[in-house]
């Protein structure tokens, strides 16, 4: 009897241990430690990051940038996000996203573009370049799973984001941050999409851009619309961890298939210090 026990105990307690690589097994996209709040709110995640430049004279389509990405290889390849800035901004403007992402797990490149005066279409012309870059030319694309991409922009780059999702539909997620776009109906795309909007924008106001964008969005689509509270047009142009936390959650979620990040963006988060409204689609990918 007691032999019994002890066998079923060491059974149990060997399906245990056997549980968490039967989950990486049945997701090979999975990269890092389980999530928490803490981790996606803390300023770096578990993954060391290194970075390298990008000439504009050594590319075409957009104006070089800076690459950032996970230093160790030991977990093979990553998913990856190209980030545009927006009107009369360049690639400083958006910079603190790219070590904040790929400490988390993924290869992100923030971009210049080719004139700080391009307009959404163009900038969606260049995220779309700036990822055939990085997964074909760059000196980390053997890091890079090419199957496995993003965008995301700030205003005229986050209008850019939409019409990259729009123009390839391949596209795993796309995050445009107080997005400016003259078209304000999306019905075409088929990427999951998180809109970011802030109640106090001026330039792009969300009853006239990210409330619009979202809405128009397919029914049948993933998507979120999360409205910042205190906030302005020019909020995502530095380090927010409102942002970020919804930003990884996201692309950890369609970007890496890792359903440990539902329980951030489902049930609905609720309106708070940092949040004054938030709307999504719920269960994910369902």
């Amino acid at each position: 009897m007691k032999r019994h026990l002890a066998a079923a105990v060491t059974l149990s307690s060997l399906a245990f241990l056997a549980a968490p690589a039967a989950d990486a097994a049945d997701n090979p996209y999975q990269r890092g430690p389980a999530p928490t709040v803490a981790s996606i709110e803390a300023a770096r995640g578990s993954y060391a990051v290194s970075q390298t430049s990008v000439s504009s004279l050594a590319v075409t389509g957009f104006g070089g940038g800076t690459v950032y990405y996970p230093t160790s290889t030991s977990d093979g390849t990553f998913g990856a996000v190209v980030i545009s800035p927006g009107f009369t901004a360049y690639e400083s403007s958006i910079a603190w996203l790219g070590p904040r992402l790929a400490s988390q797990g993924f290869v992100v490149f923030t971009i210049d573009t080719l004139t700080t005066l391009d307009q959404p279409d163009s900038r969606g012309r260049q995220l779309l370049a700036a990822l055939d870059y990085l997964t074909q030319r760059s000196s980390v694309r053997g890091r890079v799973d090419a199957s496995r991409l993003g965008v995301m922009g700030h205003s005229m780059g986050g209008g850019g984001t939409l019409e990259a999702a729009k123009s390839r539909p391949s596209l795993k997620a796309a995050i445009p941050l107080t997005g400016w776009n003259t078209d304000k109906t999306w019905p075409e795309i088929s990427t999951p999409t998180l809109v970011v909007g802030a109640d106090g924008d001026t330039v792009a106001s969300v009853a006239t851009h990210s409330e619009p964008f979202y809405e128009s969005l397919p029914a049948s689509l993933d998507k979120a619309y999360l409205e910042l509270n205190g906030a302005t047009h020019f909020t995502p142009n530095s380090s927010n961890t409102t942002i970020a936390k919804y930003s990884i959650s996201w692309l950890k979620r369609f970007i890496d298939n890792d359903t440990r990040y539902d329980q951030f963006l489902c049930p609905l988060p609720r309106p708070s210090l940092t949040i004054e409204e938030y709307r999504g689609t719920c269960p994910l990918g369902s």
